[in-house]
């Protein structure tokens, strides 16, 4: 399916087949492609680029579709990585964490620093955070195949 180039943000990189690699929802997928392009938020005269979930409903693109400043993405996959290192060693903790030091993290970026924590005000954290660490589990192959080559396009890129 063609992705819409008609609409506010304006795609220059696509991946349109991506309903058929869109991990557990592969070939069954509403998000059925990718794009980086230029921002529909954009101003005259200044240009941000953005990534872009393309969702369609079966009749129409939908509202649904997520637009994201391309710091914002990379900003997730740090915190996706640094997740995923946590619950590498969770099981040390009776609780998968440490109650008392919920931060795990504080990730230096652009002078200041991402903190990384437990969501200690989760008031069914100990319950939501075993569902977390057994998602993270099921989904292991998905993740690290991709993290796998990032990995591996990063090394290429020189970082």
């Amino acid at each position: 399916m063609k992705i819409p180039m008609q609409l506010k943000h304006k795609p220059v990189i696509v991946v349109e087949n991506y309903d058929q690699i869109d991990g557990r929802s592969a070939y069954n997928s509403e998000a059925k492609g990718l794009s980086l392009g230029l921002a529909q938020w954009n101003d005259r005269g200044k240009v941000d680029i953005s990534a872009k979930i393309w969702r369609y409903t079966g009749e129409k693109w939908s509202r649904q579709s997520e637009e994201m400043p391309m710091h914002r993405v990379l900003d997730l996959a740090i915190l996706i990585c640094r997740s995923k290192q946590h619950f590498m060693e969770a099981y040390r903790y009776e609780k998968l964490y440490d109650p008392s030091e919920t931060v795990i993290d504080r990730v230096g970026i652009q002078g200041d620093a991402m903190t990384v924590a437990v969501a200690a005000d989760n008031e069914k954290i100990d319950e939501d955070i075993k569902l977390f660490a057994q998602a993270l589990s099921n989904d292991d192959e998905l993740l690290s195949e991709r993290l796998t080559t990032l990995s591996r396009i990063l090394r290429e890129m020189g970082y």
